[in-house]
């Protein structure tokens, strides 16, 4: 039984792919936004799953502060982590920013991953063979990454373009974690769950909704079928030593040319740890 931490696990592929992994006698640990909204789906993935090793911690990964106190109440109360999800995200209908004075979809989306599995890495790699996987998504083949400008402060912000810029960061952030950690067992992949009829789009800005109505009739999949390409990354043997690589429809697929980029990668690395270092000025 593996140890698996789910972030974004109260709806969508997150809490499908939960039920999915308990059922095959994981030990499952479920963050969520709020006690509320994970207190529920600790019963909702009980309750469909029948097991009872399902458990749950809550954080806003909008605050950094919240982060670290999720990374240290999870030491505090597990000793290993085998497998860690990092799926927690989101998109807004305007430009936001985070009580850490950061957008809101790339402190979220990519910051988030980044600063909690940076703080819980040196557990994962305790608890080798491990596996890190990150949702990114098809949107990055049209991400930007300006470090001159990652808010789009200066102008040009639109839901797409900040989602499409974090989600080139999450692939950009598996290739290197992965060759970071050759030769210590554990794998680090991406995936993009396919188009999804989930909650994350329910904020989206009015004038998108029409062509999200078509969408979601049209050519979305439910989130159970979403959850599929999760669950093959995180528990599957046959990808076991595979890493460092980007997957659709459970299949290894080449991702953008600048999500290839390794100076663009070890750069953006450089900027997140300055972002997530506190009382560190903004580059």
């Amino acid at each position: 039984m593996k140890t698996i931490l789910i972030t974004g696990a109260t709806s969508g592929i997150g809490l499908e792919a939960a039920v999915a992994l308990a059922r095959q006698g994981h030990r499952l640990v479920l963050v969520g936004r709020t006690p509320n909204k994970t207190d529920l789906a600790i019963a909702t993935v009980k309750q469909r799953s029948s097991s009872a090793a399902v458990e749950g911690l809550s954080c806003d990964f909008g605050s950094q502060r919240q982060i670290r106190a999720l990374a240290a109440a999870y030491r505090a109360k597990y000793p290993r982590l085998e497998v860690l999800v990092n799926n927690a995200g989101l998109v807004t209908p305007s430009r936001q920013v985070t009580e850490d004075g950061l957008e809101t979809t790339f402190a979220v989306n990519h910051l988030g991953y980044f600063l909690l599995t940076t703080l819980l890495l040196d557990l994962i790699v305790q608890s080798a063979p491990a596996r890190i996987v990150n949702v990114a998504s098809i949107g990055h083949y049209q991400g930007t990454m300006s470090f001159d400008d990652l808010g789009f402060e200066k102008g040009g912000w639109s839901v797409m373009k900040a989602y499409q810029r974090s989600k080139l960061g999450n692939v950009l952030f598996t290739r290197l974690l992965a060759k970071k950690l050759q030769g210590q067992g554990v794998t680090v992949n991406a995936l993009h769950p396919g188009g999804v009829d989930t909650p994350i789009w329910d904020k989206a800005p009015w004038y998108a909704k029409p062509f999200l109505a078509v969408m979601r009739w049209a050519f979305l999949i439910t989130p159970q079928e979403g959850g599929q390409t999760l669950v093959h990354l995180a528990s599957s043997p046959q990808i076991e030593g595979q890493t460092g690589l980007y997957f659709s429809d459970n299949k290894v697929t080449e991702p953008s040319k600048l999500a290839q980029d390794e100076a663009l990668a070890e750069r953006l690395w450089q900027v997140s740890e300055a972002l997530v270092t506190p009382s560190a000025p903004r580059p």
